[in-house]
């Protein structure tokens, strides 16, 4: 095997640890905005979009939450610029400094969008600077991937790959039920009107503190074994060479990628971010119920990605995987419909969002390792955080506006489990061209 692989004496155990952590931690600051900002989506609507802050209801509610979305899809769609700007850092100077460019810059946005005025102090100049900030988060948040999975795959003991791809999804999942928990607590604590007026800032701001962890982990991270920035030789920069001619192989397996990640990419904004705004908006549900609902789909994601990830180790990528996908396409549908029944107990719901979380976990635990695989150590950063990209900006980050919309057009409830379903049923055929070896095979 290759040295990266084996790397007997280059990298200790507690080093790999260090960056897995390092790596880990930054994920957990973007998705806990994230989760922050889909379980507030009805209050950010009532004090950025709409000319008062009395409340989200009623048409111009709708309109409102529509617009909080757009933003949110805004935001998405910047993550591919951010994967190519910070990938081809990543890949040309090198994993660490990108990594710490990239947390400093979505916790210093994250944190300045809890210090905002609101639309009723500054008029319609609050909406365009939540917008910002969300673009600056968005370009974040797509070198944040890339370089993060790069470093944990690449410092990865030989057969636990999928493992420390893992921890990449379950810090996301983390984050995610970080936010909502802290969400859900200010909710249950403050009252409607303070919360409305000045509770949501403070789960914005703080994103200072886990920053600055995050910052100091990545400060003392060095660079792994194989991954030193390339250096110029009196033959030219073998780097160059190398992007140009594998260009055309370089994104059919972005492409590939894309494919093989929709589906998570759909059911996981479907069922961990959307859920609770959906709730509110489509079955009546109190903003306590919503994100109780969403911390529980969030338990679920968390408990399923890191056994999913260690099982892709062993029995490949593809099963586990597809195990995931095929699991929304059949069950999406009737897990909505319980929801929606009225004479289903607590406990049957509970379990029903549970099991659609467990069920994006299936995708994202083995996620990461099958991405870091696809592509050699050169263009590793920009190749796979482009894909991830890519697909968030179209599946996830255009989820909430999507499903909002056209519930709102259709009066069919049932949109969410369509959304998903299918995006996973276009995944299946992507999914399946993954070979059951390269689970096995060293990183090139």
């Amino acid at each position: 095997m290759r040295p990266l692989e084996l790397r007997p004496a280059a990298v200790r155990r507690s080093t790999s640890r260090r960056a897995l952590l390092a790596g880990s931690v930054g994920n957990l600051v973007e998705w806990y905005e994230f989760g922050v900002y889909g379980c507030l989506a009805t209050v950010i609507a009532a004090n950025f979009f709409t000319p008062d802050a009395s409340g989200a209801g009623g048409s111009g509610g709708a309109e409102a939450l529509v617009a909080t979305y757009a933003s949110f899809a805004l935001a998405f769609f910047f993550r591919p610029v951010g994967a190519v700007l910070f990938g081809r850092l990543g890949d040309r100077v090198g994993r660490r400094p990108t990594l710490i460019a990239v947390v400093c810059l979505m916790t210093l946005a994250t944190a300045t969008i809890g210090l905002l005025p609101t639309r009723a102090a500054i008029g319609s100049a609050a909406p365009w600077l939540l917008t910002l900030l969300r673009i600056l988060q968005g370009l974040s948040a797509g070198g944040e991937f890339g370089g993060a999975v790069a470093l944990m795959t690449e410092y990865a003991p030989v057969g636990r790959r999928g493992l420390h791809g893992a921890w990449q999804s379950f810090t996301v999942a983390l984050g995610l039920l970080t936010g909502a928990g802290t969400a859900a607590t200010l909710a249950s604590t403050l009252p409607a009107e303070a919360l409305h007026a000045w509770g949501w800032r403070i789960p914005f701001l703080l994103a200072l503190p886990l920053g600055a962890v995050a910052l100091w982990l990545r400060t003392a991270l060095e660079e792994p074994p194989g991954a030193a920035p390339p250096r110029s030789t009196a033959a030219g920069p073998p780097v160059e060479a190398v992007q140009t001619v594998g260009a055309r192989e370089l994104s059919r397996a972005v492409v590939l990628g894309i494919g093989r990640i929709m589906g998570w990419s759909a059911a996981g904004y479907t069922f961990l971010v959307v859920l609770p705004s959906y709730l509110q908006t489509a079955l009546g549900a109190s903003l306590r119920e919503a994100l109780l609902a969403t911390a529980l789909a969030n338990a679920g994601f968390a408990a399923s990605i890191l056994p999913a990830g260690a099982l892709s180790d062993r029995i490949g990528r593809r099963p586990v995987m597809m195990c995931g996908a095929l699991g929304v396409v059949v069950l999406a549908l009737p897990l909505l419909h319980l929801l929606q029944s009225p004479g289903a107990s607590p406990w049957a719901r509970a379990g029903a969002v549970l099991l659609a979380g467990a069920l994006v976990g299936l995708l994202a635990g083995p996620g990461p390792a099958m991405l870091a695989e696809m592509f050699p150590r050169k263009v590793r950063c920009t190749g796979l955080g482009l894909a991830y990209a890519l697909a968030n900006a179209v599946f996830s980050g255009c989820a909430g506006l999507v499903i909002t919309a056209l519930i709102a057009r259709t009066g069919d409830t049932a949109v969410p489990a369509y959304y998903a379903a299918g995006a996973c049923a276009l995944s299946c055929p992507a999914l399946l061209t993954l070979r059951g070896r390269d689970h096995r095979e060293p990183l090139r």
